[in-house]
C-alpha cells in the first residue's frame, strides 16, 4: 500500500553524516496530557470523600454492617487514590532535568499501578471476610445503613463527576475515576442488600452485597494494572501497529530498510518511536538525508500522531557492524 509523502526540493538542507541519530520533536514536550489534569476537582474530591468516610465507619461499627464498613475500606483506597494521583500529577509537569531525561512523567503510571493493585488487595480482604460472614451471618441494623448508602450514593456521584471533569485521558486520574465509580456500585449494593434486611430479615444479604463488591473492585483493577504494566514494561502501545508502522517508513522515497523498530508510552498520550532507518548511500552526499528524515517524522505524526521520534539514518553497509538487530 502506498501513501503520498510530499518531497521538497533538497537544495537548503544541510549534508548529513552516515550512522546519524536525530531526534525530532514536532510540539513543546514539556506539557503532556497529564500536564493538563485539573488538580481543583481532585481537591474537591478528596475533601469530601474524606468526611464521609468518618461518618461512615462510626456508622458500620455501630450497626455492625460489613457492606458498611467494606466500602469504607474502599474508602480509605479512594482518598488514597486521589492524594496519589495529586501527587503525580504535580510531579508529571516538573521539566526533564539531569538523569532524569523524560521529566517526571512516569510518576502518574506509577499512581496507576498503585490504584489498581490497592483495589486488589482491597478485594481480597473483603472477599475473606464476606465469605465467614456468610458463614456466620452477624446482626445487621438495616436503617441506618440505608441513610449512610443513599449519602453515600450523593457523595460519590459528586466525586465522580469531580473527577471525570480532572482529565480522565490520563492514566492516573482514569485510576482514581474507577475507584470512586466502584464505590457508587458498591453503595447500590449496600442499599439494596439493606432494603432486603429490612424487609425479609435476611442478614446474609449484606455479605453477598460484598461479594458484589468485591467483582466489582476486580473488574476495574484487573484492567488499571494490566495497562501500567505494559506502560511500565515500555511495551508497545496496543493500538500502535508496528508492522503498519515499519510499511509507512518504507513507503518513504530513498529509504531502502527499516530495522530496530521500538515504540512505547512514556506517560498517557504521549508514544515515543525509535529506529534505525537505511538510505541509498547517495543520500548522504546530496543534501539529501535531512529531507528525508524530515518525511519520516512528518510520517509518523501524521498517520499514527507520534510527535517523539529518534531515527538512527544508516548506509547500507552500516548493517554490517549492528548487533542483536530486530526485524521490526
Amino acid at each position: 500500500m502506498q501513501h503520498d509523502h510530499a518531497h521538497g526540493a533538497p537544495g537548503g538542507h544541510r549534508p548529513g553524516g552516515s550512522d546519524e541519530v536525530h531526534e525530532h520533536h514536532h510540539h513543546d514536550h514539556g506539557v503532556t496530557v497529564t500536564a493538563t489534569t485539573r488538580r481543583g476537582p481532585l481537591w474537591g474530591a478528596l475533601l469530601l470523600l474524606l468526611a464521609f468516610m468518618l461518618v461512615e465507619v462510626v456508622v458500620a461499627l455501630l450497626t455492625g454492617s460489613l457492606a458498611l464498613l467494606s466500602d469504607a475500606g474502599h474508602m480509605l483506597t479512594d482518598a488514597a487514590s486521589i492524594a496519589i494521583a495529586l501527587w503525580a500529577a504535580k510531579l508529571a509537569v516538573r521539566p526533564p532535568k539531569g538523569s532524569m531525561t523524560f521529566g517526571w512523567r512516569r510518576a502518574e503510571i506509577i499512581s496507576a499501578m498503585v490504584n489498581g493493585v490497592s483495589l486488589l488487595v482491597v478485594a481480597v480482604i473483603v472477599l475473606v471476610e464476606a465469605i465467614e460472614r456468610l458463614v456466620d451471618p452477624p446482626e445487621v441494623d438495616a436503617v441506618p445503613v440505608m441513610i449512610v448508602a443513599v449519602i453515600g450514593m450523593v457523595v460519590n456521584v459528586v466525586d465522580v463527576r469531580l473527577i471525570a471533569a480532572a482529565n480522565r485521558t490520563s492514566l492516573n486520574v482514569e485510576g482514581a475515576y474507577q475507584h470512586i465509580l466502584t464505590d457508587l456500585f458498591g453503595f447500590i449494593g449496600t442499599l439494596a442488600a439493606a432494603a432486603v434486611i429490612l424487609v425479609t430479615g435476611w442478614m446474609r444479604a449484606d455479605a453477598i452485597a460484598s461479594l458484589i463488591v468485591v467483582l466489582l473492585m476486580v473488574r476495574a483493577g484487573v484492567p488499571i494494572t494490566a495497562k501500567a504494566v505494559r506502560i511500565l514494561m515500555e511495551a508497545a502501545p496496543s493500538d500502535l501497529d508496528l508492522d503498519e508502522v515499519h510499511r509507512h517508513l518504507l513507503d518513504v522515497d530513498h529509504v531502502k530498510a527499516a530495522h530496530d523498530l521500538h515504540a512505547w508510552t512514556v506517560t498517557s498520550g504521549v508514544t515515543a518511536v525509535s529506529a534505525h532507518v537505511i538510505i541509498a548511500d547517495e543520500c548522504f552526499t546530496d543534501a539529501h538525508a535531512n529531507q528525508i528524515l524530515d518525511e519520516l517524522d512528518e510520517c509518523l505524526a501524521a498517520h499514527f500522531g507520534i510527535d517523539h521520534s529518534t531515527i538512527q539514518l544508516e548506509p547500507a553497509k552500516h548493517q554490517e557492524h549492528e548487533h542483536n538487530t530486530t526485524s521490526v
